[in-house]
């Protein structure tokens, strides 16, 4: 059995260490901040549109005209509902459509809401009846969509359908 020992020169050890962490902190500054596009997107899209002062449904009808949306005056359905204090697997993935809209309606569980239910009159290239939804708590939309009323109909955020 053959045994080598080799006995480091303590200036050399130390050397090697602080080189070692300079290289280590030299690439960990070079790799680039990670957020998702989408992220930035949505909150600089949000920011162009205004979600508070909601306290009638004509402010609601003044919301959804920001977006491009034109509806009858008059909502279809003015209701009081609470949001669910657990979600179900839907409620998640209506908040998910919430959430890639800039909005998040998990701070609001447990909570007593109003939501506006519109005819939409200018939806582009659908025959069917197309309604919008908003939600509202304490004067601000907290969230909402644009809908079909058909079986096999969409569900999407205010801006509607991405061409």
């Amino acid at each position: 059995m053959f045994i080598c020992t080799v006995r480091a020169n303590t200036l050399k050890l130390f050397s090697i260490i602080a080189v070692s962490v300079a290289v280590l902190c030299a690439v960990v500054l070079m790799i680039p901040e990670y957020a998702p596009v989408s992220t930035k997107a949505v909150a600089a899209e949000a920011e162009k549109y205004n979600y508070d002062k909601v306290k009638t449904p004509e402010d609601a009808v003044e919301f959804l005209a920001q977006f491009g949306w034109e509806v009858e005056s008059t909502p279809v359905e003015e209701v009081k509902l609470k949001i669910p204090a657990e979600f179900d697997k839907v409620m998640n993935a209506y908040n998910d459509l919430q959430r890639n809209q800039g909005l998040d309606l998990s701070r609001y569980r447990g909570k007593e809401v109003i939501r506006y239910t519109f005819r939409i009159t200018n939806y582009p290239d659908y025959k069917g009846s197309v309604m919008a939804n908003v939600i509202v708590y304490k004067n601000k939309v907290i969230g909402g969509d644009i809908c079909s009323t058909d079986v096999t109909g969409f569900i999407y955020g205010f801006g509607g359908a991405k061409k």
